[in-house]
C-alpha cells in the first residue's frame, strides 16, 4: 500500500546533529533538516528501512503517521477513534502510548493517555506498557503528532558487541564524531585507548561498506507496511570489501584488548585491525600515509582522579606532537582544563554533546605539523 511521503525523525545526541544530516545527506535521503535533538527527512516507508540499516548515527527512526489538533480531551477522544490507526498498525501487535504535553490547552499527559488508547482499543488494537512496539505522542501549542518508533531497541545495540568495559561509547556517537572529523574510511585511524574497539571497529565497518544494522531485528518488522521481500533485498545489496588492515587500536588493559579483538571477529573486520596492548608513551606511528587519531581518555569526573589525568593528558600530546606529524586529532573530554594539558593546537570546540551523564566536547586538531 503506497502512502505520501511523510517526516521521518532521526534522532541524534544533542551537538551531533549537523553531523548526522551530513550522514542522512550522503546516503541519498532527501532535504536533511537540522532541528533540536535530531533530524527530520522525508520519505516512505523504504526510506525508514533504510534508515535503520544503513545510517551509523542515527539513534532511533522515528515515522511520523499522522497528526491533528485537539483542544480539550473529549476532541481528543473523539479524533483519536477516527484516526487510520489499520494504515501502520496490525491488531495482532500490542502497542505503548507514550505522551508528551507542552505549551497546550490539553496538559495532563496521563489522561490525553488513556484517551489514545482508548481510540486504539475502539479500533481492535491492544496497548500494553510491555509492548516492544511504541506510539509516541507530543501534543504542542494544541498539535497532536503521532509518531512510531520504528528501531525497537535502540540503534546503538548492533547484536553484534558483547563485551564492554567501563563507560563505554556508544557506536552511533562515535559514528557521529568520526564523521564530525571529516572521516569516511578511507584513510588509517588509530585510538591509543581503544577499550572495547568502538572507534577502529566502526572506522573499519564504513571502509568496508558494512551495514551498521546488518545483525539485529527492528520494530517495523512488526507494522502493516512492512514488506518482508522487499526488506529481504533491501538487507542483501550490501557489496562488503575487506578495506586494506590500517586501523589501529591499543589499550595499557590486556582485559581490553581480548574483548575488542572478540568484538571485531564478530563485526568480521579482525583481519584489518590491529589491536596490541601498549601504553601511550610505547604508541608507534603506523607506516603509510597519514590519517586520523582518535581518543576518548578517562575524564576524571570523580574528585582527586583529575590531578592524575593532568601527566597522562601531557604524555599524550607530547607522543602525538613527536610521533605523528602530518595526522589529525581528535580528543573526547568533558574537562577543557585536561584538553589544554595535551597543548595540542585544537581547532575551536563544537558544542557540548551528551554523553552518559555527562556533556563531553570534541577537540580537534588540523594535520599536525
Amino acid at each position: 500500500m503506497d502512502m505520501a511521503p511523510f517526516d521521518i525523525f532521526l534522532v541524534a545526541p544533542p551537538g551531533l546533529e549537523p553531523a548526522l544530516a551530513d550522514e542522512a545527506r550522503a546516503a541519498g535521503f532527501a532535504d536533511p533538516v537540522v532541528t533540536e535533538g535530531g533530524v527530520t527527512v522525508t520519505g516512505g516507508w523504504p526510506d525508514v528501512w533504510r534508515a535503520n540499516l544503513m545510517l551509523r548515527g542515527a539513534a532511533r527512526v522515528l515515522a511520523r503517521i499522522g497528526s491533528f489538533r485537539a483542544m480539550h480531551l473529549a476532541q481528543l477522544d473523539k479524533r483519536a477513534r477516527k484516526f487510520p490507526w489499520a494504515d501502520t498498525l496490525r491488531p495482532d501487535v500490542p502497542l505503548k502510548v507514550e505522551v508528551s504535553t507542552r505549551a497546550s490547552r490539553i496538559y495532563h499527559a496521563g489522561a490525553a493517555q488513556q484517551r489514545i488508547e482508548g481510540g486504539l482499543q475502539a479500533a481492535g488494537f491492544t496497548t500494553t506498557p510491555e509492548a516492544g512496539l511504541t506510539l509516541k505522542v507530543r501534543i504542542e501549542d494544541d498539535l497532536c503528532t503521532f509518531s512510531i518508533d520504528t528501531s525497537g531497541e535502540p540503534l546503538h545495540r548492533r547484536g553484534l558487541k558483547q563485551a564492554v568495559g567501563k563507560a563505554p561509547m556508544r557506536e552511533t556517537m562515535a559514528a557521529l564524531m568520526l564523521r564530525a572529523c571529516g572521516y569516511d574510511g578511507s584513510e588509517p585511524l588509530v585510538d591509543p585507548m581503544c577499550g572495547s574497539g568502538t572507534f577502529p571497529i566502526e572506522a573499519a565497518e564504513m571502509a568496508a561498506g558494512l551495514f551498521p544494522g546488518r545483525a539485529r531485528t527492528f520494530a517495523f518488522e512488526k507494522l502493516a507496511s512492512f514488506d518482508a521481500p522487499a526488506w529481504q533485498a533491501l538487507r542483501g545489496s550490501a557489496r562488503p570489501v575487506l578495506p586494506p588492515a590500517r586501523f589501529f587500536g591499543s589499550d595499557r588493559d590486556s582485559g581490553a584488548i581480548r574483548m575488542a579483538t572478540a568484538n571485531a571477529e564478530r563485526a568480521g573486520v579482525a583481519p584489518c585491525i590491529t589491536f596490541t596492548r601498549a601504553a601511550i608513551s610505547d604508541l608507534a606511528r603506523p607506516e603509510g600515509p597519514p590519517g586520523l587519531v582518535i581518543v576518548n581518555p578517562p575524564y576524571g569526573a570523580r574528585i582527586g582522579e583529575r590531578k592524575l589525568l593532568f601527566g597522562l593528558y601531557a604524555t599524550l600530546g607530547k607522543v602525538l606532537a613527536e610521533r605523528f606529524s602530518g595526522w589529525r586529532v581528535a580528543i573526547v573530554t568533558s574537562d577543557a582544563g585536561l584538553a589544554k594539558a595535551t597543548a595540542l593546537p585544537f581547532l575551536p570546540p563544537g558544542p557540548p554533546i551528551a554523553h552518559g551523564g555527562l556533556k563531553v566536547v570534541l577537540y580537534r586538531t588540523a594535520a599536525l605539523a
